[in-house]
């Protein structure tokens, strides 16, 4: 299992359940056929953000660390997502619920594994050419989203 799948999984697991250790969380991720190394839940714990906190019985548990709203800080994959859009992205056009997006030649499918990695949650799915992808959304306002961000990338937000 990717890294990236193993996040996700992780958020899904300690949202569903209570976890208290990490003891606790190799054991539920086995639940799911994921074998990982002590170690290497550490390091996932530490890139997710995860702490204890108190549930409401007053026993910690193990939760997302959700920073204050006015934080600006761009993640990891929106900056790689940026910076491929600065490279290679000449032309977006958005036609209802699809976003057109031109890149230079030989590039578009490279940007669509991206997007399809990151999972933005307004684009429901890609479909790449040579040098063209056309995103889906699920309507023509979060099409209208990931247009904005396509042209203004350093200014909007599709996360």
């Amino acid at each position: 299992m990717r890294k990236a799948e193993r996040h996700l999984l992780i958020k899904q697991v300690i949202e569903e359940f209570t976890i208290r250790t990490q003891e606790e969380l190799l054991n539920k991720l086995k639940d799911y056929e994921v074998s990982a190394t002590q170690a290497t839940i550490s390091r996932d714990i530490r890139d997710l953000k995860i702490v204890k906190a108190p549930d409401e019985s007053g026993v910690s548990r193990f939760v997302l660390f959700h920073e204050a709203e006015e934080t600006e800080v761009k993640s990891e994959d929106e900056q790689r997502l940026i910076q491929m859009i600065e490279d290679i992205v000449l032309k977006v056009e958005r036609v209802h619920f699809l976003t057109i997006v031109h890149t230079i030649p030989d590039n578009a499918q490279l940007f669509a594994a991206v997007l399809d990695e990151i999972k933005p949650p307004n684009i429901v799915s890609t479909i790449a050419g040579f040098d063209t992808i056309v995103i889906i959304s699920k309507d023509d306002e979060e099409a209208r989203l990931v247009e904005n961000f396509l042209h203004h990338p350093t200014e909007a937000t599709i996360f």
